[in-house]
């Protein structure tokens, strides 16, 4: 599968570095595989308590993607804002240290913390 950069053009948004929930803490049952489409929930409720099509591509301990295969249950994944349309909301609101929630429906899959800040504040190359 192609990674996300390839798909749509543009660099990541953001990275994160995240912990998943175990099966037993309400976590995914079966393992997880990379590229799962799982969207993003802001922890503080006061910026929205909507899910947004923000979708995470995890990395190897080195820093390079991982290309398939299972995900490990904490690490760092690069995270792409979809629609592009919708960036403009979230620079007003992604900054380091800010936390949210990997969300699978209505579910918490998992906890990230926003570490670093990539393509978020330059103008998408494609839109998607």
């Amino acid at each position: 599968m192609q990674s996300y950069t390839e798909q749509t053009g543009r660099p990541p948004d953001f990275r994160v570095s995240y912990q998943l929930y175990r099966p037993e803490e309400g976590g995914r049952q079966t393992p997880l595989l990379q590229h799962v489409r799982w969207d993003f929930r802001y922890a503080d409720k006061s910026i929205s308590t909507s899910t947004f099509m923000i979708w995470p591509e995890f990395l190897l301990p080195s820093g390079a993607l991982l290309t398939e295969g299972y995900v490990p249950l904490h690490g760092l994944a690069d995270m792409f804002i979809l629609p592009a349309t919708s960036r403009a909301f979230h620079q007003l609101h992604i900054r380091r240290g800010l936390r949210g929630y990997f969300a699978e429906g209505s579910r918490q899959m998992g906890m990230c913390e926003v570490v670093e800040i990539l393509g978020l504040h330059t103008n998408p190359v494609a839109q998607h």
